[in-house]
């Protein structure tokens, strides 16, 4: 069995947590844990503002298997620079380097030097690695600059997530089987092309086309109405559609 942990899920910037935003925004931005419960497998996908401190509820840092890193937007990758600070200077780091699956581009980015605390490797389109017991593989999506969706698959079971991408791309590409589909749907359908990504219609359409299983929308703009991009995305998905919440969990 495979679980997925919403980290954080607001699109581009990190919005005011709770209800008194008006819209329900998460607080932190993009942010997942994903774990093999037969082994104790752990990864965090992507490490947007506010995730680690959320991780830390759910996961031990030291624990981790592995971390993947869509794209060089600070949105999905700059709490990197909190693990690197707890590992050197907090944490007590007795455990090989954490490996680190980062698309081209982040680590230039990084204000600290990675010794001893991570082990970088860039990966590419159609590339395959292996955390524990998850293989993990990469599909390079309509977004600039270079971005990775991500297809983890192990215990029987297979997660996509799209990362950033506008609708050049489709949840296709990460191949069949997907139990669970975790995709960007970030406005609804008047913003349609202003900013390089998916409305609700265009995300629900794209994981409707990959025959998947369970489709929950994340990286919503803050301001833009949560149920009105979820309404989207289910019209034409064609099937229920849930909106990605901070804590909320999934297991497939």
């Amino acid at each position: 069995m495979i679980t997925l942990t919403v980290l954080g899920c607001d699109g581009s910037y990190p919005g005011p947590s709770g209800a008194a935003s008006g819209q329900g925004a998460s607080g932190a931005a993009s942010g997942y844990l994903v774990r093999s419960w037969g082994s104790g497998t752990a990864l965090w996908i992507d490490a947007g503002p506010g995730t680690f401190a959320n991780l830390q509820r759910f996961c031990d840092p030291l624990r981790l298997s592995a971390v993947v890193l869509t794209h060089e937007h600070g949105d999905h990758f700059s709490d990197i620079e909190n693990l690197l600070t707890a590992g050197r200077w907090v944490l007590d780091f007795r455990r090989e380097p954490i490996p680190v699956f980062a698309s081209p581009g982040i680590r230039a980015k990084l204000a600290q030097e990675i010794d001893g605390i991570l082990d970088w490797r860039e990966v590419g389109d159609g590339e395959g690695v292996r955390a524990g017991d998850l293989q993990i593989s990469f599909s390079r999506t309509d977004h600039p600059p270079v971005t990775h969706a991500v297809r983890v698959e192990g215990a029987g079971s297979a997660l996509g997530y799209s990362a950033d991408s506008g609708p050049g791309w489709s949840l296709e590409a990460l191949g069949p089987g997907l139990d669970l589909a975790l995709c960007e749907a970030t406005y609804t359908s008047e913003y349609q092309g202003t900013a390089g990504h998916m409305t609700g219609r265009e995300a629900g359409r794209s994981a409707r086309a990959a025959s998947v299983r369970r489709l929950v929308i994340t990286h919503r703009w803050p301001t833009i109405s949560a149920e009105g991009v979820r309404a989207e995305a289910a019209e034409t998905f064609g099937g229920p559609v849930e909106q990605a919440a901070v804590g909320r969990g999934y297991s497939f």
